[in-house]
């Protein structure tokens, strides 16, 4: 035996105690290996950057690799792997702990995103920040509800200083680590100034709140991890090996944390495809795996150009399509399946044309026994859906909207959790400003500042204010407010007194004891679907219980509000999906469709506007993403005409998909059918009053249009093919519309 396999055999031995016995032993963790697979699996020690086309199998390689080291080099609780979806770390986890390898003596491994992580070191280190150990996180609306505060604090107005784009500005700043100081510091001009004052405001407020939001978990963590030197030490002691998935998607603050952690060791292994980096608009910077060897000179890179997923002219256009990128690290992906169909491109009349033909040829799979499950639709902007939507259920498609977020964004939902993170933190004053007077219970505005005040004089939170107003030393001068608050304060303190766990038995007495369940049910609609939803949260927590035995309503808490939209699509499998390209990342399906393949959508408007060729190059990145989601069938589909804010424009095709190879390709231009052009699209009508012709129709005329109403023809405009209808509609305003492509009524 060489001193190599000696001394890892040994290691294993100390690190594991003798129950813990791997299911898959350490040969058969490289027996279904490609030679690049096993190359990245087998390497322990120092950094390893794996270049991983898409489906090429890198979540086996990161499971197996963290497998092997756990069972040769390190303790499983010394592993900690990192990837940007719940979804994934619970798929990842799950792998890595029926290879039997996932717990040792000292913990399990950690598997979790970056955001997870650092939610979880921040209980532990949020002191030194200030923040107690049952901070809350915000969501977007409570952040834009605290900016609210905080515009109003700095005596500028929401009109001049919208909470969105006061929002977006300092998330930017927090993902480049930067403090309100820091913004001040580098402020220009006094749009910089003003978003620095803001910055501090609110951040004042979420310390008050014991609060954080999404971007502070990182920046905190990162800040933790650049100024204290004993505890970056501590932790890179106990996490001696770093897996990072998706490292192309980084942004500056996990570039850092990632980076610090592996300070010390350098054993870190960051697996992604710079073709695949799509987040921009959120911070992540491409640059980061693009220099992973400048940073790590000695670092192997292994690449992975194998794929297990898509036919070869699905890759074969795929890759000729990226490869007009410059940023980007040269692969040469080649797949063993058969050569497959061509990728399908359509060219369609219209929006409504678009989506009948794609809602046809679904029905026809269905019919033919094919599962809903098996096809997506993506998109690049979710305006897109309407139409798609009305041609599913016209023909009885069952499919579903991949939002993995919005069931939480629900007011009742949000209504129960509020309640929720009171008991959790009860300085959460967003939460008690929601909770208050939902249901209702008398408790109005004036009562409410008057409340806000009072916790402002005495440097006090609103709950320990609401609760100084019943009790024996409450003062007299406040007995009419008392008696008002005296239920809602009673409820409070029956809320701090629930267990932790289990979490389903704590939503339950939330939505009994608040009155929301009883408010809810005696709801006058025949379809209730606020109670059914509330209901629903009751049926989430129970799972959670199921899953997390020892879990708490604060973890929960937390695990919601790190959910993202994957995350939805742990149990769907007989729908059709619609979702957006950058939700589509990760997932894979035999029938893939990409609508509104346009200039304008696909590559969006402000790439395009902007001029900057990076933005160009993130949204062809975009575009060869969702192409390699397919694994059977791709079909591409672009409109001649869409209505755009209610006027028919004429587009111009993509250029991607002139960049596809044309000998690859089955091109279809597609006509409307008279008959059913003249009913079911609507396009034209064969009433006997109703016109098409432009010589027909003069200013002054009364019309009809479907979707407007209503209107007055206010004239007809010819630009160079196209004749354009300027019409004013009462409730609508002026718009104007392609004549060939409006359907109207003259109005005699």
């Amino acid at each position: 035996m060489a001193a190599s396999d000696l001394a890892r055999a040994v290691w294993s031995l100390l690190c594991r105690p003798p129950s813990i016995i791997p299911t898959m032993s350490h040969e058969a963790l490289f027996e279904d290996l490609t030679d690049a697979q096993r190359d990245a699996v087998a390497h322990t020690d120092g950094p390893l950057l794996v270049l991983a086309g898409p489906g090429s199998g890198k979540t086996r390689v990161i499971t197996r690799r963290a497998a092997h080291i756990a069972s040769t080099v390190a303790r499983p609780d010394q592993v900690l792997a990192i990837t940007f979806t719940n979804k994934a770390a619970g798929e990842m986890r799950s792998r890595i702990f029926d290879l039997g390898v996932g717990r040792g003596p000292y913990g399990p491994m950690w598997v979790c995103t970056f955001h997870a992580l650092c939610a979880r070191l921040l209980r532990e280190y949020g002191h030194l920040f200030g923040l107690k150990q049952n901070f809350s996180i915000f969501d977007d609306s409570d952040q834009r509800a605290l900016l609210k505060e905080a515009v109003a604090t700095c005596r500028l107005s929401t009109d001049n200083w919208p909470p969105r784009m006061l929002q977006e500005a300092i998330g930017r700043a927090k993902n480049q680590i930067q403090t309100p100081t820091d913004v001040e510091e580098t402020a220009r001009d006094f749009t910089a100034r003003t978003v620095a004052r803001v910055y501090a405001e609110y951040q004042n407020l979420l310390t008050a709140q014991n609060a954080v939001d999404f971007d502070d978990l990182l920046m905190y963590i990162a800040r933790l991890l650049q100024n204290f030197d004993d505890v970056r030490d501590a932790l890179c002691d106990r996490f001696r090996y770093l897996l990072i998935d998706e490292y192309q998607d980084t942004n500056h603050a996990q570039y850092v944390i990632a980076n610090k952690l592996a300070a010390a060791h350098r054993n870190i292994c960051a697996t992604g495809d710079p073709d695949q980096s799509i987040y921009a608009w959120r911070g992540a910077n491409i640059q980061n795996i693009l220099d992973f060897e400048n940073d790590y000179p000695d670092a192997l890179v292994v690449r992975l150009e194998e794929n297990f997923r898509s036919t070869g002219l699905i890759l074969s256009g795929a890759s000729k399509l990226i490869a007009n990128n410059n940023r980007r690290k040269q692969k040469d992906l080649f797949t063993s399946f058969d050569t497959g169909e061509p990728v399908r491109v359509w060219t369609c009349e219209d929006e409504r044309h678009e989506a009948t033909l794609i809602a046809q040829d679904i029905r026809k799979h269905l019919d033919e026994g094919g599962r809903g499950g098996d096809i997506a639709i993506f998109y690049r902007v979710n305006a897109l859906t309407r139409v798609l939507e009305d041609e599913l259920r016209r023909l009885n498609i069952p499919y579903q909207i991949v939002r993995g977020v919005e069931f939480y964004n629900r007011k009742e939902i949000k209504d129960a959790l509020a309640y929720l993170r009171i008991m959790v933190n009860p300085a959460d004053e967003t939460a008690m400003l929601r909770a208050i007077n939902t249901p209702a219970r008398g408790i109005g505005k004036t009562t409410i500042e008057k409340l806000k005040a009072a916790a402002i004089t005495h440097g006090v939170t609103l709950y320990e204010t609401i609760l100084s107003l019943i009790g024996p030393d409450a003062p007299p001068t406040t007995a009419a407010m008392s008696k008002k608050l005296q239920p809602f304060a009673k409820l409070l303190a029956d809320l701090r007194d629930l267990p932790p766990r289990p979490v389903a038995i704590a939503v339950e007495a939330v939505l009994k004891k608040s009155g929301l369940e009883n408010a809810l049910a005696n709801d006058a609609e025949i379809d209730n679907e606020p109670l059914e939803n509330v209901r629903e949260l009751v049926t989430a927590a129970k799972q959670y219980d199921l899953d997390n035995p020892d879990g708490s309503v604060g973890e929960w808490l937390q695990q919601i509000s790190l959910t993202s939209d994957q995350d939805a699509l742990a149990d769907i499998g007989g729908p059709v999906l619609l979702m957006t390209l950058h939700t589509a990342k990760g997932l894979e399906f035999p029938l893939v469709f990409i609508v509104g393949m346009e200039e304008g959508l696909l590559p969006h408007s402000r790439a395009i506007t902007s001029g900057e060729t990076d933005d160009l190059e993130e949204e062809r990145r975009l575009c060869f993403v969702g192409m390699t989601r397919a694994q059977s069938l791709l079909t591409l589909t672009h409109a001649k005409y869409r209505m755009v804010r209610g006027i028919t424009e004429r587009t111009i095709v993509s250029r991607f998909i002139k960049e596809l190879p044309k000998d690859e390709l089955a091109h279809d231009v597609y006509e409307v059918e008279q008959d059913r052009s003249r009913s079911h699209l609507g396009r034209f009508n064969h009433d006997e009053d109703a016109h098409t012709s432009s010589l027909e129709y003069y200013p002054g005329q009364r019309v009809r249009h479907p979707e407007y109403g209503d209107g007055e023809v206010l004239k007809l405009e010819p630009r160079g093919r196209t004749t354009y209808i300027r019409i004013h509609f009462a409730e609508h305003g002026e718009r104007a519309f392609a004549l060939d492509h409006v359907p109207l009524y003259v109005m005699d």
